[in-house]
């Protein structure tokens, strides 16, 4: 059975989305974090992705036609393409990556059957769909990638009114001063 992961950046006070502005430091300006990130995903054969981080993600379908990109760039776009994309949207018409289906329900019995049958780890990607995936009980594991920011306010990493209890099994600081750290479910 897969495990399904929730991984984002997040503010140093817990949030995944600034309601102003961004989180602060991250991994698409760091070659050393961006090459961690390269080979933390590689193995991912889904993503699950609401409509508008989709709509940030399907830049990596083609960043490689972009000229001198460096090579942890070209190679985190060839593992994206080569991955399954299943976004979730009551609005979205059509998507513009390979390998990626429209699905308008969070249903988390399909995602269970997804995990069960599934050879290759899922991610679910954005706090809002991330919120149902850990309310259906489904995420196995939590990798946050902390930045030195203080953001004040805006959509958090963790849905409020869950409680969960998570094992540390990983963590890792980085010369920009990101700070990642994984969790597993009890």
């Amino acid at each position: 059975m897969a495990k399904l992961i929730y991984s984002m950046i997040t503010s140093l006070d817990g949030y995944a989305e600034a309601a102003e502005g961004d989180l602060g430091t991250g991994p698409a300006d760091d070659q050393e974090v961006h090459t961690f990130i390269n080979d933390l995903f590689r193995p991912v054969g889904t993503y699950l992705y609401g409509r508008r981080m989709y709509e940030t993600m399907v830049y990596w379908e083609t960043a490689h036609t972009e000229p001198d990109q460096p090579p942890h760039i070209l190679q985190y776009a060839r593992d994206w393409q080569a991955a399954d994309k299943i976004v979730y949207s009551t609005t979205l018409e059509s998507v513009s990556s390979a390998k990626t289906r429209i699905e308008r329900t969070f249903d988390p019995d399909a995602v269970r059957r997804l995990k069960d049958e599934a050879d290759h780890d899922l991610t679910v990607d954005g706090p809002n769909l991330a919120a149902q995936a850990i309310a259906a009980g489904l995420v196995d594991e939590y990798h946050l990638f902390i930045t030195t920011s203080v953001v004040g306010g805006g959509k958090r990493f963790f849905p409020d009114g869950v409680r969960l209890d998570l094992e540390l099994v990983e963590e890792r600081a980085f010369d920009s001063g990101l700070i990642y750290a994984r969790y597993r479910t009890r």
